[in-house]
């Protein structure tokens, strides 16, 4: 069963309410356009800026995530909430949010792999100055496939890939921030190559470009096939990429090249230390 998905590449401002305004006004539009399941971006409702997330940092139920539960169930469509600061007992994560048609909320991802990056004389960051990683690997049911969630950094790790498509993903979804030094370069090679390693189809979903930012994104949010072809794609500025995705598709991939049943597990394996 194909269907219909949106990439929300929008522009983040410093205010919480406006961003949350600005991304409803998206959500709509893109559902009036035929889409099934609406993806936003890493940090949409907050500045990608270590010193923000606890300013920023909200409960789950909370602002935020209320709004995403009523704006899916307004629309009957499953909405993937990019990411927000979630705080929870003290610590501050980043939480990818998913919720169904009713309004539910399914399953949250706490982003597993923090960003360290330290690149002289270009980009400094790192995450763990104010955040703490996840420790759950997330996926969630809808009638098309099974989805499997990152957020950003996720994506350079191609054991949680490897373990999503073991457990029937045919849909990764990584919300993400790519920036001017790693994005160029890193971004595309990583989507294809998670997408053609599992044979599933990848999306990355970034903000649009602010050249004013303390940490400016690449944008050119992206689809990617289990043959490894950018299905759709983008540049920096705001804007909301559609594109089809085949389940069935994925299985033709692996019943023409089967490498997924081709492993050597006698030799080799990926080991799950938490379930």
């Amino acid at each position: 069963m194909t269907f219909k998905v949106a990439l929300v590449q929008m522009a983040v401002t410093a205010v919480k309410s406006e961003n949350l305004e600005h991304a409803v006004t998206l959500i709509n539009k893109a559902a009036t356009n035929g889409a099934q399941l609406i993806i936003l971006p890493e940090c949409f409702n907050s500045p990608y800026d270590t010193t923000c997330f606890p300013k920023y940092a909200e409960s789950i139920p909370g602002q935020t995530s209320d709004m995403l539960a009523q704006i899916a169930k307004d629309n009957n469509i499953y909405i993937i909430g990019g990411s927000i600061p979630e705080i929870d007992n003290g610590k501050i994560y980043n939480t990818c949010p998913v919720f169904s048609p009713l309004g539910e909320l399914l399953t949250k991802h706490r982003k597993i792999h923090l960003v360290d990056i330290d690149v002289p004389g270009k980009i400094r960051f790192r995450e763990a100055d104010s955040l703490s990683p996840g420790c759950d690997f997330t996926t969630f049911d809808t009638p098309y496939c099974k989805v499997g969630i990152g957020v950003c950094y996720d994506l350079r790790f191609p054991e949680l890939a490897h373990i999503y498509g073991e457990m029937g993903c045919k849909f990764l979804v990584y919300p993400g921030a790519f920036n001017m030094t790693t994005g160029p370069s890193h971004m595309e090679p990583l989507l294809r190559a998670r997408a053609v390693d599992n044979e599933v189809y990848v999306a990355l979903v970034s903000g649009s470009r602010d050249e004013t930012a303390s940490y400016v994104a690449w944008g050119h949010s992206t689809v990617v096939s289990p043959w490894g072809d950018v299905l759709a794609t983008t540049e920096h500025l705001e804007t909301i990429v559609y594109c089809d995705i085949d389940p069935d598709f994925v299985d033709k991939v692996r019943t023409r090249l089967p490498i997924l049943s081709q492993k050597r597990t006698d030799m080799y394996s990926t080991v799950v230390k938490i379930k």
